[in-house]
């Protein structure tokens, strides 16, 4: 495998990495938001991870130039 294709693969693992992390903490933030909150709908449980999801697909646009 060149290194060409070792660093492509290296940098998508660590964007994978970065996403599902980010996702994990919103979910977590999430879930004790709504306790705190006291809501019977988990609201932040799904408005946090979304809102990184989006965060996180415009940054990859911009970054990856097809934003332009």
């Amino acid at each position: 495998m060149p290194k060409q294709n070792n660093k492509s693969l290296l940098q998508y693992a660590g964007l994978a990495t970065q996403l599902f992390v980010a996702l994990g903490l919103g979910v977590y933030i999430g879930i004790k938001v709504d306790h705190w909150a006291h809501w019977k709908t988990p609201i932040a449980t799904w408005l946090l991870p979304l809102l990184i999801l989006v965060g996180i697909l415009v940054r990859l646009v911009r970054d990856t130039g097809t934003g332009k």
